[in-house]
């Protein structure tokens, strides 16, 4: 890190609050004030989603950090610096495209705000990456339902981390969706019960509620005595004597509670937050369901998208490769 007037983040670290502090690169803050404002816009104004907020300043910082290394000045960067970045970048494929993508579009709002006079990384190509299969870990039925039964529902936390896996895996809900719900995002219409969940870009998604999730849920919020509140949020954390707190989970908070879960079921280390995403999808398009219906209970915008969480083809697959007999 140089010492130059202005401290420039690191690209490792797991939060960079620039549109907070007001704090910018070293290569912007030279550019003058129009430049450090448009740059400390661009997290503000053009980025609502918090996590992609994250993950573009991480990119960004990355590679201003670059040109500070190579003593680049704003005004000099040309297409040709971000090709050589992007070829030097030691990030895999998906992750050198989001860096570019973040970058590009970074520097289309300087553009329009007339702090540069053209975008120099809008003729630079990423690398190709065609994706057929997901990576995210998948749990079969019967070790989804050994997880689900494995909890220790005699305490409240139990209760509650039953809940929210049971939601995630039969709502095929994000986590971060799943932990932002208050008590009033689950609401009765008719005779079924439904989630209302916030999905990416603020869109409002309503999924009816699987009796088992219902079940799961209506025990822990008996127990929990929840409900009153309905602003108050459906799965908060828990003090170390069992107590429920005001304040919501987040994913991470979820993730640890899953992998805690996952290591205490026996399932493998692999098993996070997007695995029951996965393995619902699954379980569903495996019991005949259709990847039309998963596209729209999922709220992915493209049936590709949800192609990719389909693992039914891996156990035909198994089958296939076993005919072959020596």
């Amino acid at each position: 890190m140089g010492k130059e007037g202005v401290s420039v983040p690191a690209p490792e670290r797991a939060v960079i609050d620039w549109y907070a502090t007001g704090i910018v690169p070293a290569v912007v803050d030279r550019a003058g004030l129009h430049a450090r404002k448009r740059f400390l816009e661009f997290f503000t104004a053009t980025i609502r989603n918090e996590n992609t907020r994250m993950a573009y300043a991480r990119a960004v910082g990355a590679f201003f950090e670059w040109c500070r290394e190579y003593r680049l000045e704003l005004l000099d960067i040309e297409p040709i610096h971000v090709a050589a970045y992007i070829e030097r970048h030691p990030g895999a494929p998906p992750t050198v495209k989001q860096h570019l993508a973040a970058v590009r579009m970074l520097f289309d709002w300087l553009v329009t705000g007339q702090v540069l006079a053209m975008n120099p990384a809008s003729s630079v190509r990423g690398p190709k990456h065609v994706v057929k299969r997901g990576k995210t870990p998948v749990l079969d039925a019967e070790q989804a339902r050994q997880l689900l039964d494995s909890i220790d529902t005699a305490k409240l936390i139990g209760l509650r981390d039953r809940a929210i896996i049971a939601v995630m895996v039969f709502s095929f809900a994000r986590v971060s969706a799943t932990v932002s719900l208050r008590v009033e995002d689950y609401y009765q219409d008719g005779k079924r019960w439904w989630f209302r969940f916030r999905e990416k870009g603020g869109k409002l998604h309503q999924v009816p509620a699987h009796h088992t999730a219902e079940a799961y849920l209506d025990a822990y919020m008996f127990a929990a005595r929840i409900g009153e509140d309905k602003k108050a949020p459906l799965f908060p954390t828990v003090t170390r004597q069992g107590l429920l707190t005001d304040t919501q989970m987040n994913r991470n908070d979820a993730l640890r509670m899953v992998k805690r879960r996952a290591a205490a079921a026996g399932l493998p280390e692999s098993t996070c937050n997007h695995t029951f995403r996965a393995t619902g999808i699954t379980a569903y398009l495996g019991n005949g369901g259709t990847i039309e219906n998963a596209q729209t209970i999922a709220a992915h915008e493209s049936p590709r998208t949800t192609k990719l969480y389909d693992r039914t083809s891996d156990e035909i697959t198994l089958d296939e490769i076993e005919r072959i007999l020596i």
